[in-house]
């Protein structure tokens, strides 16, 4: 592995481990800047809207900006704005600065993928966008507990401090062995790259990834009511069934990439659809058999895990082939469209759970992994 994909992986892990780790905190922090924990749960919710929208926008915009000099001042501000966040003493800041923070990443992240792609010997590429989303799978897994750990140790204000570190010690990374030119070939203005990402192949495949993430979340999002429905297990065992789901997602998530390599992103994609719409099958029935063994049902569990996270590399592989050399923007894009689906999964999975109970979950989410690919099957 080249060091400079490990300076792409952690950037990545701090980068979405900085997303997530507020919820670890939020009650410490709530009390110190005297607001309500409703309240400083936006935090959470300006960070996502933010790397939304401001996604697609630099992706755009700052096009022809060189990748290194983009990596580089994107992480600074980061580091900046998580110092910054810190030492303030004022909520309203914190806001503020949160937001500045979740542009700096939204600006960073397609070009991690981006470049992962694009600078992947020939045949490696799925593996190589696999090294760079373990960051992302490993910030919940790990990221998230340590700064949590740290923050109920320490202080709230020390789980930014690390996050500033740990931003810093990515920077060092990407100074040190990322060449200062890039080759990224001709960009065209923002008309021809507005047009180009507005093509066939490229909006679907857009479409294929919100609708792998709209099942995907919907599941996870209401797991833990799917759970208490279907076996007679308490907290423990929800929090291990969690654990297991996301230990499986990083090696299915390695495996993706490995078989996008091997067999083709279409290939890797019918398999790992497949595979979520079979263990859905079997939960489902689990649900209408309830109650069930904790045996029977974790390693059912653990094989969507593995699933789930499966279809990132071959999707994002299916994405960078039909947008050619505006790739970064497509990626863009793309990562806007991951939090489109997750904010449906939560708004669809949260209807179906209040219509039709916790077992309508399974047939739902299997019903989206079915039309992602459907839409990969249009790309031809």
């Amino acid at each position: 592995m080249p060091w400079w994909l490990v300076a792409l992986f952690a950037a990545s892990f701090i980068f979405y481990t900085d997303d997530y780790v507020i919820a670890g905190v939020l009650p410490e922090l709530a009390h110190d800047l005297h607001v309500g924990q409703a309240a400083a749960g936006q935090l959470v919710t300006i960070f996502a809207v933010t790397v939304a929208i401001v996604a697609p926008v630099a992706g755009v915009v700052l096009a022809r900006v060189a990748r290194r000099t983009l990596l580089v001042t994107s992480m600074c501000v980061f580091v900046a704005a998580n110092c910054g966040a810190a030492l303030t003493p004022s909520f309203d800041v914190l806001m503020v600065l949160r937001v500045v923070a979740a542009g700096a990443a939204a600006t960073a992240t397609p070009s991690l993928f981006a470049t992962a792609i694009q600078r992947a010997p020939d045949g490696k590429a799925g593996r190589y966008v696999a090294v760079v989303t373990l960051g992302v799978t490993g910030s919940i897994a790990v990221g998230v507990p340590i700064g949590t750990w740290i923050g109920g140790v320490f202080g709230w204000r020390a789980t930014f401090a690390t996050m500033a570190i740990g931003g810093a010690v990515a920077l060092g990374g990407v100074l040190a062995t990322f060449p200062r030119r890039l080759p990224t070939g001709a960009t065209p203005d923002w008309r021809a790259q507005l047009h180009s990402l507005t093509r066939r192949t490229v909006g679907l495949g857009l479409l294929a990834n919100v609708a792998l993430m709209t099942g995907s979340m919907m599941m996870l999002t209401y797991l833990a009511p799917f759970l208490s429905d279907v076996s007679t297990s308490g907290v423990d065992v929800r929090a291990l069934s969690f654990g297991l789901a996301g230990a499986a997602g990083m090696a299915g998530l390695w495996g993706g990439g490995v078989a996008t390599d091997h067999w083709g992103p279409d290939r890797a994609l019918t398999i790992g659809v497949g595979v979520i719409a079979a263990s859905m099958g079997c939960l489902w029935l689990m649900w209408v058999l309830r109650p069930v063994p904790l045996c029977a049902l974790l390693p059912v569990l653990a094989i969507w895990g593995a699933a789930a996270f499966w279809n990132s590399p071959p999707i994002q592989a299916r994405l960078a082939v039909a947008s050619g050399p505006l790739a970064p923007q497509a990626m863009a894009l793309n990562t806007s469209g991951t939090y489109l689906g997750v904010s449906l999964g939560g708004l669809l999975g949260g209807l179906a759970l209040g219509t039709a109970g916790s077992g309508s979950l399974p047939p739902t989410a299997a019903a989206f992994a079915l039309l992602a690919l459907l839409l990969v099957r249009m790309l031809r």
